[in-house]
């Protein structure tokens, strides 16, 4: 006698393959860090004597969620590293990770704004990512070493841009859903 399988009826380890697992893995890499690394100095020193620094901002259950909270605080100006009030804080970029530190998301900081970074769409786009902001960042240690200060400042910030869109494969279809524009109607 052979047993046929009903129609409608799933075996239990397909379920617990297609729906319990990944939600098992979603939930360890939670609660996710938002952080902000940013150039500090003191008010009225050169910025060739400030030096980078990242600042926690908090943590939260989803990417949603991190993405208001980060938007709100560097929108409102609060940002800070410390209660020393000559210590001046000037924020780059936002960094929201997962508890693994797998970069979920990032954007850059302008005018009070984060302009969040469209993820990489593939392992070969993020190769080409690597290979430019570690050209970036070579040219960055040359103009170190001639002591232009500017210019290593400058390439090292452009390097950290391209390395925002490194986002984690896990994460990477997540943050480009995050950042697709509504559809109008």
């Amino acid at each position: 006698m052979t047993l046929s399988r009903q129609a409608g009826l799933i075996p239990i380890g397909e379920i617990v393959a297609r729906e319990v697992l990944p939600r098992l893995r979603h939930a360890q890499k939670l609660p996710l860090r938002i952080s902000c690394c940013g150039a500090v100095g003191y008010h009225g020193l050169d910025d060739a004597d400030g030096f980078d620094r990242m600042a926690v901002i908090g943590e939260c259950p989803s990417p949603k969620d991190a993405m208001m909270i980060a938007n709100r605080r560097v929108a409102h100006g609060d940002i800070r590293i410390d209660t020393d009030d000559t210590l001046r804080f000037r924020p780059r970029i936002v960094i929201i990770q997962d508890r693994d530190l797998g970069l979920v998301l990032a954007g850059e900081i302008r005018a009070g704004i984060v302009i969040w970074q469209q993820p990489v769409a593939s392992d070969t786009e993020a190769r080409r990512v690597v290979t430019e902001a570690s050209r970036l960042r070579s040219i960055a240690f040359s103009a170190s070493g001639r002591g232009d200060a500017a210019s290593t400042r400058d390439h090292r910030a452009r390097a950290s841009l391209l390395e925002a869109r490194l986002v984690d494969p896990y994460w990477r279809e997540t943050a480009a859903d995050l950042l697709r524009l509504p559809r109008a109607a």
